[in-house]
């Protein structure tokens, strides 16, 4: 695996990490700005980060060019580097951050909680598929 990938991933577990950290238990959740931008932040690096690992594995194994991010995932997926659930579910991360980043709407703060409590593991299993795939 080489030092791009290697750094993507590490900046992936700090972020689930730091979310995990600053979330704790959501009580204070919707209340509290400066958590929501933490939390929102860390998905965002998250998400940028799958990105350019798929990106990056694209051009490496000449899978073909995505023409947006959410492409980079349905590549992945068509050759059967990642699952097509998790490359779904990845693209729906990719909306997240859109939103997000662009402030096309108002971000729903309810699919926020959903994202923490039941889509972090999609960025831990497309790391471990990640490893797998590099052979480390």
């Amino acid at each position: 695996m080489n030092d791009i990938i290697i750094n993507k991933i590490t900046t992936i577990k700090r972020c689930i990490k730091r979310i995990q950290q600053v979330y704790g238990d959501g009580s204070k959740f919707k209340q509290d700005f400066t958590l929501q931008d933490s939390v929102i932040l860390n998905l965002q690096r998250c998400c940028e980060a799958s990105i350019d690992i798929a990106n990056h594995i694209n051009r490496q194994q000449q899978l073909g060019i995505p023409q947006s991010s959410r492409d980079s995932f349905t590549l992945l997926a068509q050759n059967n580097v990642i699952t097509q659930p998790l490359a779904d579910n990845l693209k729906k991360m990719v909306g997240l951050r859109n939103i997000a980043v662009h402030d096309y709407q108002e971000l729903n703060l309810d699919i926020v909680v959903h994202v923490v409590h039941h889509h972090l593991e999609d960025f831990e299993q497309f790391i471990e598929v990640i490893k797998v795939d590099q052979r480390c």
